[in-house]
């Protein structure tokens, strides 16, 4: 692990593995949903978007209307989430891309789920200790910038496979919307110029990102038409040849040479061994205000859904008011101290380690950790540690012992989408580069790669420099490992039927919000766009305190830290970007997230 100063949810992710100190303060943030806006709350949308047919909510509005485009034109909510996906591989270069990789959980009409893990993976040539100086110590800036921070990226492949699977639309077709974006440009916008502006020290050190996303050093401005012709000549030949084009084509070829001049891992036989996998969905049933809810969400090698579960199984049987009341704010963040303190001990990749998930899952293991929160006052992180998971009616086995504290994090610009179709079907998706823009190196083909080789533990069995905790080998570094991730695309069905699609980027507080999104819409009966609005707070176990935005009133901060919590104010946490369906007219409800300017489209 490192500490990087200018990425804030670094150092969240980081804070997993620290001692058990009060809070710390973190440097400047490159994420937007950590940097301070200048919008207000009050200028935010009140209402969702209402579409009687089909609706899709991402973060950008061109992202929007390609999946829309594709939903008018007959494909489903499948079809329309690849078109999705690719387009804002062109117009949100901070976060979407065809350089990295991420998750699908796709729920159809008919009742079938089925998550697709496209989670990038570790050259052949990585080493546990691949990052580690000859003078033994780490190599801060190897694992987070340039060509030897990238991993296997496994975007395109598992974006086949979903279209594959449940698609009713022809590659080509789907992506004629992200080519055309490349080719004919698009206006920059306000947000993307700034970003890039704020990018410019890390892109202008790689000549081809220089070139494409800095214009030669001049810089975009708002209003300026921002072409891509290398990436559109790269879509147009995935569009004809599909996933093989990327992995053993031109695509793989141009990869394989740049990682070869420039100091990369990556070979074309990385590429071709490449594949993405169908993994069962997680899912937990609960009754709330008369209704049964069944909660549809992401397995390991998310920590996220894990999580998620344990939380609302502790949950389940306390009265939560809202979040203008200190009690329930205490309840649900000692809950999260909790499940964090599970999540660093016992999350890892599921095909290179054995997970206790029907332990972590189970309600009776979660009634006893829930047993352990005073209801008045603050826990301690000294004191509370990860429990031993078990289902009912049986004792941990050796699984269940918790082993040393992982490194769990994502960086900072990952992002969530969620398309609902005219039938019902219903996709939940969060991709991700790592950090915002990757590891700043553009690949000859015209497209950002990922940073991802820094979600693994970079310097097991050695004390970490910042915090001087021994990180766990479960994350540590080898071949075609997955690294560990908090992306956590959830559903929920409202007395069988679809009912609300959520999802969040922003590394561990993913999981925190996505939580949130979840208990405003299931037990607090919000509204889809108040669910999204309202204010939220994050606790990670370590360091020990809560995060508040801005919207908490002092008040209730005051009446927190009486309690014992330690609290720290920040701009916003995450981007949620979710839709509900009302349950009177069955209207969809796209929810962006109006903290960095989410779009909602529907008809």
């Amino acid at each position: 692990m490192k500490l990087r100063i200018t990425c804030w949810i670094s150092l969240l992710g980081l804070a997993l593995a620290v001692t058990l100190a009060g809070p710390v303060m973190a440097g400047p943030q490159a994420a937007a949903e950590y940097r301070e806006q200048a919008d207000s709350s009050k200028d935010w949308p009140r209402q969702a978007v209402r579409g009687a047919h089909a609706m899709v909510a991402t973060d950008e509005q061109l992202g929007s209307q390609a999946g829309v485009e594709i939903l008018k034109r007959g494909g489903n909510a499948v079809d329309a989430a690849v078109a999705v996906a690719f387009a804002l591989a062109v117009v949100e270069p901070s976060a979407g891309n065809i350089g990295g990789g991420g998750f699908v959980l796709v729920r159809l009409a008919d009742g079938r789920a089925t998550f697709f893990d496209y989670r990038e993976t570790a050259p052949a040539r990585s080493t546990r200790d691949m990052y580690i100086r000859p003078d033994g110590k780490l190599d801060e800036e190897a694992s987070v910038i340039g060509y030897r921070s990238i991993a296997v990226p496994g975007t395109v492949a598992g974006l086949e496979m979903a279209l594959k699977t449940y698609g009713t639309m022809k590659l080509a077709d789907v992506m004629a919307p992200a080519i055309r974006l490349a080719e004919d440009g698009f206006p920059v916008s306000e947000k993307l110029a700034r970003g890039l502006e704020r990018e410019r020290p890390d892109l202008q050190r790689f000549s081809i990102s220089r070139r494409i996303f800095l214009h030669d050093g001049e810089l975009f401005r708002a209003g300026d038409t921002f072409r891509q012709p290398e990436l559109a000549a790269t879509l147009k030949r995935i569009a004809k040849n599909g996933a093989a084009e990327f992995y053993r084509g031109e695509t793989a070829r141009m990869i394989a040479d740049d990682m070869a001049r420039l100091g990369g891992l990556i070979t074309l036989e990385d590429l071709a061994n490449y594949k993405p996998k169908v993994r069962e969905v997680l899912r937990a049933k609960y009754k709330s205000e008369g209704h049964e809810w069944e909660v549809l969400t992401s397995p390991p090698p998310s920590s996220g859904g894990v999580a998620i579960i344990e939380a609302l199984n502790m949950l389940e049987d306390v009265p939560l008011k809202g979040w203008d009341d200190v009690e329930s704010v205490h309840r649900v963040a000692e809950t999260m101290r909790r499940i964090f303190a599970d999540r660093a001990a016992y999350l890892a990749d599921p095909d290179f380690s054995s997970v206790p998930v029907a332990g972590l899952i189970d309600p009776c293991y979660a009634k006893e950790v829930e047993g352990t929160i005073d209801p008045e006052r603050a826990s301690s992180s000294k004191i509370i540690k990860a429990g031993k998971p078990h289902v009912c009616g049986a004792s941990a086995d050796a699984q269940s012992e918790p082993r040393s504290v992982i490194s769990l994090h994502d960086g900072p610009h990952t992002t969530h989408f969620s398309v609902v179709d005219a039938a019902g079907n219903a996709v939940a998706s969060t991709y991700t580069l790592n950090d915002s823009y990757g590891s700043h190196a553009t690949c000859t083909a015209g497209f950002l790669l990922n940073d991802e080789m820094d979600d693994f533990t970079t310097q097991p069995g050695v004390p970490n420099a910042l915090f001087g905790l021994m990180q766990s080998e479960e994350n540590a570094i080898a071949p075609s490992h997955r690294p560990l991730s908090s992306m956590t695309p959830t559903i929920l069905l409202r007395d069988g039927k679809l009912s609300f699609v959520t999802g969040s980027p922003g590394g561990p507080t993913i999981i925190s919000v996505t939580l949130l999104s979840v208990l405003n819409w299931m037990r607090l009966g919000m509204d889809a766009q108040a669910a999204i609005n309202a204010p939220r707070f994050h606790h990670q176990w370590v360091p020990d305190g809560i995060w508040l935005e801005k919207e908490f009133s002092p008040a209730l901060e005051t009446a927190l830290n009486a309690r014992g919590h330690a609290t720290r104010r920040r701009g916003h946490i995450g981007l949620v970007n979710a839709i509900g369906i009302d349950p009177q007219t069955s209207e969809r409800l796209g929810a962006a997230d109006p903290r960095d300017q989410g779009s909602a489209v529907g008809y």
